[in-house]
């Protein structure tokens, strides 16, 4: 086993484009508290939501490769919906791993929509994936689904967890994507299709003009990575765990204090 792990017991994986995972890293802890981590940054590939599907399909399995090759770890989990429905099949070809998805939460949010309106925020990538069209026949299709392309809340989730101030007008023009829509003063719930946008929840509340039910998938992931885990030795005590990058690690600094809440204090170049 390769010496930059987390010790004996072989970590968890997570993967995304920025902090956007850590809303599906929370929901995992709560379930896994003492799981080796080692979460995986790709921020030079930021933003992916603007990347073509043949530049993603080949990225991201070549990134998941080299992350597995020096971390040897028991379950990778793509906490990037713009990645997930992209490259998910890809990366499960290359990886000899068991390999968890994000996927827009659109059964949720069909089973529990009273008004029949439901909006979704993802990235350009995302909302045009055929795959989010096939969730929507087979899970919504009773249902208005209407979607908007909200990249600028990628960035305004970062900034958030370095610690900088949240830009109202962004997640107001975010919701008015939706809100201005046909049907979109009907619309009661709102599905965040992209792991970055549930850090945002307590924004997009208060500026809602009115009770909104925000849906993510991060317990439905947790609850999946913990049942593929089930048989795993977890240590007696949480490990430090890892945050590794392509992107500049010194320019992590900003996000150290919301990585220390996760436990991870280690930080490395990929």
């Amino acid at each position: 086993m390769s010496e930059t792990t987390t010790g004996a017991c072989p970590p968890l994986l997570f993967f995304d484009t920025g902090v956007g995972g850590l809303s599906v890293l929370a929901e995992t802890i709560k379930l896994l508290p003492n799981a080796p981590i080692v979460y995986a940054a790709d921020y030079a590939g930021l933003p992916y939501g603007m990347k073509s599907e043949a530049e993603l399909s080949a990225r991201i399995p070549a990134l998941l490769g080299r992350l597995v090759e020096r971390y040897r770890p028991q379950l990778a989990t793509i906490a990037c919906n713009t990645a997930s429905t992209i490259a998910l099949d890809h990366v499960r070809s290359a990886l000899d791993i068991p390999v968890v998805g994000t996927v827009p939460a659109i059964k949720p949010a069909g089973q529990t929509s009273r008004t029949g309106v439901i909006g979704l925020l993802g990235t350009r990538a995302t909302i045009r994936q055929p795959y989010v069209d096939r969730l929507a026949a087979d899970f919504a299709a009773d249902k208005i689904l209407l979607r908007h392309a909200a990249p600028e809340l990628v960035y305004a989730a970062e900034a958030k967890l370095r610690g900088e101030p949240v830009d109202t007008g962004t997640i107001a023009a975010a919701l008015a994507g939706l809100l201005d829509q046909p049907d979109g003063d009907r619309m009661d719930t709102v599905i965040l299709a992209c792991t970055h946008f549930p850090l945002l929840r307590a924004e997009l509340a208060v500026a809602a003009p009115r009770p909104i039910d925000f849906i993510d998938g991060a317990e439905g992931i947790a609850r999946r990575v913990a049942y593929l885990t089930r048989d795993s030795a977890w240590p007696a005590t949480k490990p430090d765990g890892i945050f590794v990058t392509t992107g500049d690690v010194s320019a992590a600094a900003a996000y150290r204090p919301a990585f220390k809440k996760f436990g991870i204090r280690r930080f490395e170049k990929l």
